[in-house]
């Protein structure tokens, strides 16, 4: 299996286990992997809140907003930082879009690797791109 192949079955094993652990509500992890961009990066979950990630191994990364639950049905985007704010959303597809919209610039596809990894990987290509 060659490196974006293997990429792609972490990814979609990271959206399955997000399915499977049932701490996000449905309507949103379907939205989530509804949505390209998303469905391209690394899913993981805390607290009920469903994050996104750049790489596919813990830490994870934390510069891509986060949705959380909030009361009645409805959502608060946060982050990337837990003492961030985005703002409240009605719908699932409202506060994807919120996330959509402050990704940053050339994000996604996930990176096969830990952050660590992803930074070199990064500073690496900025200084000899493809």
């Amino acid at each position: 299996m060659n490196r974006g192949a293997a990429r792609e079955a972490v990814v979609e094993a990271g959206w399955q286990a997000v399915r499977d652990d049932g701490r996000v509500r449905v309507e949103l992890s379907e939205a989530a992997y509804a949505e390209p961009r998303l469905r391209q990066l690394f899913p993981w979950t805390g607290m009920g809140e469903l994050h996104f990630s750049r790489c596919t191994e813990r830490r994870w990364t934390w510069d891509i907003p986060y949705i959380q639950p909030a009361a009645g049905g409805t959502y608060w985007v946060s982050g990337p930082l837990r003492s961030q704010t985005v703002g409240p959303a009605t719908t699932a597809q409202e506060a994807i879009a919120m996330v959509v919209e402050r990704l940053p610039a050339g994000c996604g596809p996930a990176f096969l690797g830990t952050p660590e990894e992803l930074a070199a990987h990064e500073a690496t290509t900025k200084r000899h791109p493809d």
